[in-house]
């Protein structure tokens, strides 16, 4: 099969095309007949060298998001069939390689299948941010009716899964924005008020939009410098939610109000294979609100192939995009 790989850490241009074997099927895995990845931060941290620690091993295909057709089903598993359309975040870090190819061998219990009311592209977009934002807001906080909660970067790609899952938990939605535009794009999903972070500081907007009480909850999707930000914007009692912990910080904040600081990493099921079957329960949960209209994919209009995934890589890397880069494989 054709795979995109990189066989050093570098920059976007590193990837190549490469032959390889087809994956050898295992008890409760099934092979993906892959139609479309997205991009994560996550993706060009691996390739980069940033994250080596997490990297499949050399020549590395990379990419967690897929979507596309059972191919085969292996030995024990009950929940899939051939020709099954279904999307997940399963592979592209250490032990199992990723998407970036014609077929990808994935564990069952970490798929879900796709919503029927989008493509197989579209459902691309979507399983590592909302599994991020729904393990955050439900599995963290479990956030409740009438809260203010305070998203960060809601056209970013947790953050815009995060703002319609809160808009539908009840909450009331606030979000960060860089523009008059984006600021249109978060108020569509679901947020009651946007900020300009750009033009606006905490202090300010805190005291506008909360009578200077603070949100109740704030959800990081920034981190560094950000994550102090976050903590200086909550309540007394408050929670910090954060996708972003990798970094070192001042907590005298989040003591001085007595809050709580919540960690979302969705990898650790993949690196240490506990509480899979957790995963593929939220994708399917995440797959209804889709169909129900709760939830959808904000997809940048950048359309690239495969072949093209350097410069899909290069746009992410550059802060332009809007939303999940997806790449398709045709």
């Amino acid at each position: 099969m054709k795979a995109q790989v990189i066989k050093a850490f570098g920059d976007p241009g590193v990837f190549e095309t490469m032959d390889m074997p087809v994956p050898m099927l295992l008890p409760g895995h099934v092979l993906v007949r892959v139609a479309a990845t997205s991009i994560n931060p996550l993706d060009y941290k691996i390739r980069s060298g940033k994250y080596q620690a997490s990297a499949p091993p050399f020549p590395a295909v990379l990419h967690g998001d897929v979507a596309g057709i059972v191919e085969a089903v292996g030995p024990d598993v009950t929940t899939f069939q051939v020709g099954d359309e279904v999307f997940g975040c399963a592979g592209g870090i250490m032990g199992s390689h990723g998407a970036l190819a014609e077929l990808m061998l994935a564990d069952a219990r970490l798929l879900a299948k796709k919503p029927k009311s989008l493509s197989l592209t579209q459902a691309a977009a979507l399983p590592l941010v909302s599994i991020t934002a729904w393990e955050g807001l439900f599995d963290k906080i479990k956030i409740q009716p009438g809260q203010k909660i305070l998203i960060h970067a809601g056209t970013g790609g947790v953050g815009h899964a995060a703002i319609q899952l809160a808009k539908w938990a009840g909450a009331d939605v606030y979000t960060t924005v860089s523009s008059p535009d984006k600021a249109k794009i978060a108020k569509s999903l679901g947020a009651t008020e946007t900020i300009d972070y750009r033009h606006e500081s905490v202090e300010d907007y805190v005291k506008r939009l909360t009578g200077g009480k603070g949100f109740e909850v704030v959800f990081d999707t920034v981190g560094g410098e950000n994550l102090e930000r976050s903590m200086a914007a909550i309540s007394l009692y408050g929670n910090v939610i954060t996708a972003q912990a990798n970094s070192t910080n001042n907590l005298s904040l989040l003591h001085a109000k007595s809050g709580s600081l919540h960690a979302v990493f969705i990898l650790i099921p993949l690196l240490y294979n506990i509480q899979r079957e957790r995963h593929g329960m939220i994708m399917t949960k995440l797959a209804e609100l889709v169909d129900q209209g709760k939830l959808k994919p904000l997809i940048d209009p950048h359309t690239f192939t495969f072949d093209e995934i350097g410069k899909a890589h290069a746009l992410l890397e550059s802060g332009k995009a809007i939303g999940k880069i997806v790449v398709s494989r045709e």
